[in-house]
């Protein structure tokens, strides 16, 4: 993989150098908002993080996939559930565990980390004594790894669907964020609706996604179940690559050094994906957002040198400078006085947002539950609690994720807003609204079980005790015609109503199963409404904070460039003649810094797919 220090301009001038000129320009303007900025950048060119994302359904052997691909026994495997924590691998000199645990009160964020042995990461669960009795957000695991230390950051989630899974929408929050993600999906069977909901909301959140058909080496019938894997993405309008891998041929092949098997697991094809589609994508990623950086810095600093350069040339023009300075002034003051009009906007906007969203999410959760109660009117629910269970978790699951869907783009629509009210100060850049979810889903909502059907023996006893009362009756009235007390007629009728009786307590037990079954699935309903609730007050809370954030960034950058330009040029005004050559070569000397700083931003906007740096709106 190439290395990011290698990564260069058109020019062919190294990218690191170019910020450092860069930096060296805003330090020397004494611009140290402009410094961290470009700080910022050069950390990501020199360190970048790809987070790679491993989700799928449940049992599809996703923890062994990843520790096939790092070639280490890290993450626990088994027949049952063995991932119910998001664990994060990275790079790092020495192997090292850590449990992070949610804040107290169940806040926000990060509180608490917990150190965690090495053979012991298996055996960590949510109610694992080292939490304390705290939520974990996340396990992070560091580990000598060739692949890590390239940068790669891979990401274990739980597995979603199956009766009491509550992952989905915890994983669809992590998945904006994500460099890329690889869906696995083994080769037992082929892709469910379930599964395709989840690929098409992925899709959607995470430009760079993989199907990856596993356990090839377990189903020789795996061709086929890939083809109609393919088949189905192309009905469902999803042009996904996808990839067959075996993590055991692979295993075997590292531990054998056979290059055959190595082919036939099908890793090599991941790696070229990987290099092709997540470090050339992240590459150019890095380079717009530098180009991006390079030229609002070269825009900033321009217009502090340009109006002091033409000051102190020519103190008439730069008299005529200051005037229009102080009108620029005058504007941005306006635009900082406004403040509270783009916040209003902000504020607003969010508060809507957050009366919609939960609408959204109540609306169809209780669309949900009606067709559950519709279904439950017309069978036995003892008998098919199992499915109502699954589809309850999976239509759920596919709903909140959507939701998710909607309220990014509702977030988007926000952001342009905002940035209306931005026109006078030229083209923004509209902020990054991805908010990742911190790994870990909240106390999962359960659904009730009903109370089991009464044995035979049960049954037989309610039929007896309703034909007693038959027998009884019709055999004392006989009696009196000389018959004994049983006979043929006080038999039959005891048969009667013994079966009439069994009939009415078989309808009354399923009423009252449909009635039990109906309460769990709202309690179900509304425990799910609660808990997601808050996620999505969460959510909204931190795109509030990186929206106002990002446009009081804006505003107050504008602001300082104006106000440097307007200080330089009338101390321009008023320098003494025998100054003003020795300050005027200074200042030619850093505009052309600057103007070739300007034209390395376009030359790397120029030679980017599509010709563009970000998203603005003008």
């Amino acid at each position: 993989m190439e290395s990011p220090a290698s990564t260069a301009t058109p020019k062919g001038v190294p990218l690191l150098s170019v910020l450092g000129e860069t930096i060296a320009a805003a330090q020397a303007a004494g611009r140290n908002d402009l410094v961290s900025r470009l700080e910022a950048a050069a950390d990501r060119v020199r360190d970048p993080r790809r987070r790679i994302l491993i989700a799928g359904q449940l049992d599809q052997g996703k923890s062994r996939f990843v520790n096939a691909l790092l070639n280490l026994d890290i993450c626990p495997v088994g027949d049952d559930v063995t991932t119910t924590i998001t664990t994060l691998l990275a790079y790092g000199e020495e192997p090292k565990a850590e449990l992070v645990l949610a804040g107290p009160g169940d806040a926000v964020g990060e509180g608490t980390r917990v150190p965690v042995p090495i053979n012991e990461i298996g055996t960590i669960t949510a109610r694992s004594p080292l939490a304390q009795g705290r939520r974990i957000v996340r396990l992070e695991i560091e580990v000598p790894n060739p692949l890590l230390a390239d940068g790669i950051v891979l990401v274990d989630t739980p597995g979603v669907g199956g009766h009491g899974s509550s992952y989905a929408a915890t994983v669809l929050g992590m998945v904006p964020t994500a460099d890329a993600v690889l869906v696995v999906s083994d080769a037992s069977t082929e892709l469910t609706e379930p599964e395709l909901a989840f690929l098409r909301q992925i899709r959607e959140l995470c430009p760079t996604v993989a199907l990856l058909v596993t356990k090839t080496d377990l189903y020789p019938h795996w061709r086929q179940v890939y083809e109609a894997d393919r088949r189905h993405l192309a009905a469902a309008g999803l042009d996904l690559p996808m990839i067959a891998v075996s993590a055991l041929l692979r295993s075997h092949a590292l531990r054998l050094q056979d290059q055959q098997l190595g082919a036939e697991s099908g890793f090599g094809v991941l790696y070229q994906f990987l290099r092709d589609q997540v470090v050339a994508r992240d590459q150019v990623a890095t380079r717009a957002a530098v180009a991006r950086d390079i030229r609002s810095v070269a825009e900033h600093l321009a217009l502090a040198l340009g109006s002091e350069l033409v000051a102190v040339r020519d103190p008439a023009r730069g008299a005529a400078a200051v005037g229009e300075l102080q009108a620029a002034r005058a504007s941005a003051e306006e635009l900082h006085r406004r403040t509270a009009a783009w916040q209003q906007t902000l504020a607003d906007g969010i508060t809507d947002l957050a009366g919609d969203v939960d609408h959204d999410l109540r609306d169809r959760l209780r669309g949900i539950a009606r067709t559950t109660e519709e279904w439950i009117d017309e069978h036995d629910p003892g008998r098919h609690w199992d499915r109502i269970a699954d589809y309850l978790t999976g239509t759920i699951d596919t709903a909140i994720g959507d939701n998710l869907l909607w309220t990014h783009a509702r977030a988007l629509q926000l952001a342009e807003r905002v940035a209306e009210h931005f026109t006078e100060v030229g083209a923004v850049e509209l902020p990054d609204v991805r908010s990742d979810a911190d790994g870990s889903p909240a106390a999962a909502a359960t659904l009730a079980e009903l109370e089991p059907d009464i044995g035979f023996g049960s049954k037989v006893l309610v039929g007896m005790r309703g034909s007693y009362g038959g027998v009884l009756m019709v055999g004392l009235a006989s009696t009196f015609a000389g018959l004994a007390l049983l006979n043929p007629i006080s038999l039959g009728a005891g048969l009667v109503v013994g079966s009439k009786a069994f009939r009415d307590d078989k309808q009354a037990r399923l009423a009252r199963r449909r009635n039990e079954a109906k309460v769990a699935v709202r309690r179900f309903v509304d425990d799910v409404a609660f808990q997601t609730g808050k996620e999505s007050k969460d959510r909204l809370h931190r795109i509030h904070r990186a929206l106002r954030d990002h446009y009081a960034g804006v505003a107050e950058r504008s602001l300082r460039s104006i106000d440097e330009s307007l200080r330089a040029a009338q101390e321009a005004a008023t320098m003494a003649n025998a100054r003003r050559a020795e300050r005027g070569t200074v200042l030619e000397r850093q505009v052309r810094v600057v103007a070739e700083l300007a034209r390395y931003a376009e030359a790397m906007q120029a030679a980017l797919p599509g010709g563009t740096v970000g998203t603005v709106v003008s």
